[in-house]
């Protein structure tokens, strides 16, 4: 790994295939290896967005502390999703584990394969919901704060708790 100074890193879990507790257990293991895990939130169930002709989601967030670049860390994430067996047969379809960068410090990038913070993340309650629970004071570009936004978010759609278990 890596070595300077440390950023801090939010990623986003989930899963909806087979054992899906036990592919995000394999994502948090994975990000042990690319950092200081620093929180986990709840896990939470969610109905699939985009392709809808799949199960629901099992999602996550992750705060990570790392001295990874941001391509770094990317490419740790699709190495970890790799090793659980990802592929990406279908856009927006069935995965057994994504990953996805949400946030590195208060950087904002546009590179073509890699936007940050990551696009439509302060639309899907999917995405805030745990993000609230890691860090209920953040602030998202509407002026509210992450635990407001997932609150208004959480009314429009289905976000169901389902346990913390790490």
């Amino acid at each position: 790994m890596a070595t300077g100074p440390l950023h801090d890193a939010y990623i986003g879990a989930g899963s909806n295939v087979g054992r899906r507790i036990h592919y995000l257990g394999l994502g948090i293991d994975g990000l042990k290896q690319l950092g200081d895990v620093v929180g986990v939130s709840s896990v939470y169930e969610t109905a699939p967005v985009g392709y809808l002709d799949q199960g629901d989601f099992l999602n996550l967030a992750v705060h990570l502390r790392t001295s990874l670049s941001p391509h770094e860390l990317l490419r740790g994430l699709l190495a970890i999703e790799a090793r659980a067996g990802r592929t990406r047969d279908v856009r927006f379809g069935p995965r057994t584990l994504d990953l996805d960068l949400l946030l590195y410090d208060d950087l904002e990038l546009d590179h073509p394969d890699l936007t940050l913070p990551h696009p439509r993340m302060w639309q899907r309650a999917f995405v805030m919901v745990p993000l609230a629970d890691l860090h209920p004071n953040g602030l998202a570009p509407t002026g509210e704060t992450w635990a407001d936004l997932a609150a208004r978010l959480r009314r429009k759609d289905e976000v169901h708790e389902v346990g913390r278990f790490w």
